[in-house]
């Protein structure tokens, strides 16, 4: 059964937009996210489970991306996620080798 028209997305710029924010924003989340747990953990144990819940999170924000109404509030979603993961991990390196 095909799906209704009504749900799709008209315009081929959102709809490359929804993809690119599901997959490539997606992506940036989950690995902020595991570069902010290696700042407080060990980074053996972070990389091991990084194994398993790098593709269930990473599939989880794909699919948010296309269910979300507005492609522009979850494009702004990652960003902030990935820049407040990140930032606790960019600091920390750069205290520690920066000179």
């Amino acid at each position: 059964m095909p799906a209704n028209k009504k749900y799709l997305t008209k315009s081929p710029r959102l709809r490359l937009s929804k993809i690119l924010a599901g997959s490539v924003g997606g992506y940036a989340v989950t690995m902020s996210l595991h570069l902010f747990f290696t700042t407080f953990l060990p980074k053996e144990n972070v990389i091991i489970t990084a194994y398993f819940t790098g593709y269930i999170l990473w599939a989880c924000l794909l699919l948010y991306a296309f269910v979300a109404t507005n492609v522009w509030r979850v494009w702004g979603l990652y960003i902030l996620l990935t820049v407040v993961f990140a930032l606790p991990y960019l600091l920390k390196f750069n205290l520690n080798h920066g000179s």
